[in-house]
């Protein structure tokens, strides 16, 4: 990737970004709104109670203000409320975005579970259950319609949601409209003041009133005259008018000032402008705005200044450096790419901005290897560009990037032209997840990208890492109780299994499919196939994973009474770990052993086995399976008649492990004997 500067030349771009912006005008509608807040809905004028929050909508067209509005209604009334929540509900191209994951982000601000791949149902359940006894109000943003409000409605009257669209929502009772045009002449013209001074507006009030007039007093129209006006000091408000005239009226307001300042702007900053229109979730960074035009970080980061300070990006509250494509520009930039850029072009600046993101992903997961010297020396064979001062730092970047960078994987999927780098994206950002977050805080993230991954590989006909995909998404299916589904899941891991030829797939999914039958009850089924997979590892020597399938295998005999095959499978499972010379699992095998002993009735037996276990748990290091152990022997010595022994035993479990000793020693259910979950990797470690 070639890095070269940024030409700033033709028009100068000053850099300077306007002041801090105050709301102006709506003093109208603000007042309207706050009113309707306090006025009685049509329940409770009729005696009943209202059954659901109060929604209020501020409805206009992209451009008019409708989100700023918003936000200073929220602004006003917050301090009434116990929070503010906020969610956007369509994607910078219009596209819905599904409730689902709506749902699941406001579930993580209020720090309640979200489990991974539930279904919509489940989520906007959870969400009213979380709300239920709190007094929130929560603002949608550019909600594409009333369906999707709908799923998000607090069950609670305490609580107010402000929605943003375009039109009516049609479909939800009682709700409170505010439609909205251009800003009154006055509020239009101190907002362009803020970009030009009062001098430019003062000298000619005709022309700036005629400006507003072109413009329509559309506030995002303004605000791009202003920032036209702010970087040339020498240009009259009456030049700006009279070329947005000689325009025609073609179009609207926003994109005849649109076109404008992008033709005024340097062919590399245009370019760049116009390449913005790809970023994921319209979020920018420096690297990316870097790889999208192939040119150096800090050339990108200068032009992106200067887009801001002429309205085209607006910076965001963030501990790095993002900015945003406002939502009303992006479909001017869509097309404005279109007709400058050849899709080839565009196809390479994609691929650059993945690529970029991947080797990103490398250096955040890079960066926790401290013990491994490979990855240490890899890590500094990086641009120094791409690596991170520490973890911590590599963790605010992913915690940062998060959104954008889950929407890179699916627009890469869905773009079905760069399967290679997408699979490669995915692969890195569930490994950098992983190492920073932790495979169950990331879990529904990872789910989301482990269904993508499988949208990959059936288009792709790939079985191996079909297989990977559906393994992963049924492990989850299956931790988070969803056993049938994990279940289905398990049969068509096996089937691409064997498409692929692949035997670790195929064994590992024949054990899923047995731990799927033990949780469900049917134990005839898991014992057979916990035998299936356990002939597949004879056949190949693997003689620790056979010792533990022999452990699951006795299980399943257990749970369906049947203890001589259980007492004969656990004796052959004890045997193998010890001659695999694994001390601590051939302790727990002894100490299963002597828990079915016990439940075929031959407690002198269970007794010896129980005394066995201690000694092999206590060479492997084992306290609390040492304390439990010995739990289990008293509670033997009991039932034999030998209460003083029963107390030695206990005495010693309480020193072994004080506050932390179990009141008993529960027997384990199906799923604390089910295989951990394991990613199958389907690109090279060096990756």
């Amino acid at each position: 990737m070639t890095d070269q500067a940024v030409d700033t030349g033709g028009v100068q771009l000053s850099g300077r970004t306007p002041m801090e912006s105050r709301f102006l005008g709506r003093t109208r509608e603000l007042k309207e709104l706050r009113a309707d807040i306090e006025r009685a809905g049509l329940d409770t004028l009729s005696g009943r109670k209202a059954p659901r929050a109060r929604v209020l909508l501020i409805a206009g067209r992209p451009g008019s203000g409708r989100t700023a509005l918003a936000e200073e209604l929220v602004r006003e009334v917050a301090e009434r409320y116990d929070g503010v929540l906020r969610a956007r509900l369509s994607e910078p191209d219009g596209t819905p975005v599904p409730v689902e994951r709506a749902a699941r982000e406001l579930l993580t601000a209020l720090d309640r579970p979200a489990p991974p791949g539930a279904a919509e149902d489940d989520l906007s359940e959870a969400l009213r259950t979380a709300l239920a006894d709190r007094r929130v109000l929560l603002l949608l943003d550019d909600a594409a319609g009333a369906e999707q409000v709908d799923a998000l409605l607090p069950d609670t009257p305490e609580c107010l949601v402000v929605a943003v669209a375009r039109g009516p929502l049609t479909g939800i009772a009682d709700v409170r409209p505010c439609t909205i045009g251009g800003l009154d002449t006055k509020s239009a013209l101190e907002l362009l003041t803020r970009y030009t001074g009062s001098v430019r507006i003062t000298v000619d009030p005709r022309a700036a009133e005629g400006l507003v007039e072109v413009c329509r007093a559309q506030p995002a129209a303004l605000t791009l005259a202003g920032g036209w006006l702010a970087t040339r000091p020498k240009a009259a408000v009456a030049d700006l008018a009279k070329q947005l005239h000689t325009d025609g009226d073609e179009g609207t307001p926003l994109s005849r000032v649109f076109r404008l300042v992008h033709a005024s702007l340097p062919a590399s900053a245009a370019r760049i402008l116009r390449l913005l229109s790809l970023a994921p979730a319209g979020l920018i960074d420096p690297h990316t705005a870097s790889a999208l035009a192939g040119c150096s970080v800090s050339g990108a980061r200068a032009t992106l200044d200067d887009l801001v300070a002429l309205g085209l990006l607006r910076p965001l509250d963030s501990p790095l450096p993002q900015y945003e494509v406002p939502g009303c520009l992006h479909p001017l930039l869509v097309a404005l790419s279109e007709t400058h850029d050849r899709p080839a072009e565009l196809q390479l600046a994609r691929a650059r901005m993945l690529e970029r993101t991947v080797r990103l992903l490398q250096s955040c997961r890079a960066i926790t290897e401290t013990d491994n010297p490979e990855a240490r020396e890899k890590l500094q064979g990086m641009p120094s560009a791409l690596r991170f001062p520490s973890p911590r730092a590599a963790a605010d970047w992913l915690t940062v990037r998060r959104p954008a960078l889950l929407a890179a994987a699916r627009l890469a999927v869905a773009d079905g032209e760069l399967d290679t780098l997408a699979r490669r994206l995915m692969s890195q950002l569930v490994r950098a997840m992983v190492a920073h977050f932790g495979t169950q805080a990331a879990a529904p993230d990872l789910y989301g990208i482990h269904g993508l991954v499988l949208d990959v590989a059936e288009r792709r006909a790939l079985p191996r890492e079909k297989a990977a995909a559906l393994l992963n998404l049924a492990d989850v299916d299956a931790q988070t109780g969803r056993t049938v589904e994990a279940l289905a899941r398990y049969r068509a891991a096996l089937d691409a299994g064997r498409e692929a030829n692949d035997p670790y797939a195929t064994g590992r999914a024949m054990e899923s499919v047995g731990g799927a039958h033990l949780e469900l009850g049917d134990y005839d089924r898991a014992a057979d196939w916990f035998g299936r997979a356990l002939a597949e590892r004879l056949a190949r020597d693997e003689r620790a994973d056979a010792a533990r399938l022999y452990g699951r295998i006795a299980t399943a005999h257990t749970y369906a009474g049947r203890y001589g095959e259980a007492l004969r499978h656990w004796r052959v499972a004890a045997s193998g770990h010890r001659r695999d010379g694994d001390v601590a699992a051939q302790a727990r095998a002894l100490s299963e052993l002597a828990r079915v002993q016990e439940y075929a009735g031959r407690p002198e037996e269970s007794l010896r086995t129980c005394r066995e276990a201690v000694e092999w748990a206590r060479r492997a290091e084992d306290v609390r399976l040492q304390a439990a152990l010995q739990l289990r022997l008293a509670d033997t010595l009991e039932r034999l008649g030998d209460p003083a022994a029963a107390r030695l035993h206990r005495g010693a479990a309480e020193r072994m492990l004080g506050n932390e000793l179990p009141e008993t020693d529960p027997e384990p259910g199906p799923s604390e004997h089910s295989a951990n979950a394991c990613e199958i990797r389907s690109t090279s470690a060096g990756d």
